[in-house]
């Protein structure tokens, strides 16, 4: 089902997931499928490539798409390269690392950057992200330039293959 190239958008339902998806829209992480693995930044581990068995889970749905004009040596290159890379917990342009939608625009540098978001509809920053970044010991980093998943998903350069699969459609 999975072919070279396509981009895997996730929902879950984690607090992280759910602050994320509420502030930004649909989704709250992003990777991508390349000659058999998949390669992501991971708030585990930092940037990674893993076996799709170990990346899937039963409890979050996933939505497929593809960049028809990929070239794909380029973007594995770009991915290779920066695997073992921390991951950029702080959401911030300049802070080390990678963030999921981060590493993508880097190895797909076809995505502009907006204005981050931290609300949740009735706050401009919301419980969650206060308290996220109060332990961090930063300020959230409000309209600053960054991207998201589903400002990725958004792209007209972007095509919907799949939606709502689940583990087991893989």
């Amino acid at each position: 089902m999975l072919e070279n190239g396509d981009l895997i958008f996730v929902r879950d339902g984690s607090d992280m997931g759910q602050a994320i998806q509420t502030s930004t829209g649909n989704y709250n992480h992003v990777a991508i499928y390349l000659d058999g693995m998949i390669y992501h930044a991971s708030g585990q581990a930092g940037v990674i490539c893993q076996e799709p068995a170990d990346f899937f889970d039963p409890n979050h749905l996933y939505d497929i798409y593809v960049y028809p004009e990929m070239d794909i040596q380029s973007v594995k290159e770009k991915a290779c390269k920066h695997l073992g890379a921390t991951y950029n917990a702080s959401f911030y342009p300049d802070g080390a690392g990678f963030y999921c939608s981060q590493y993508m625009a880097e190895i797909l540098p076809i995505f502009e950057t907006i204005p981050m978001k931290f609300g949740d509809g009735g706050q401009e920053i919301s419980d969650f992200w206060r308290e996220y970044y109060r332990e961090l010991g930063l300020p959230v980093p409000l309209n600053q330039a960054g991207t998201n998943p589903s400002q990725l998903a958004a792209s007209p350069l972007l095509e919907c293959k799949e939606r709502n699969l689940h583990d087991s459609d893989f």
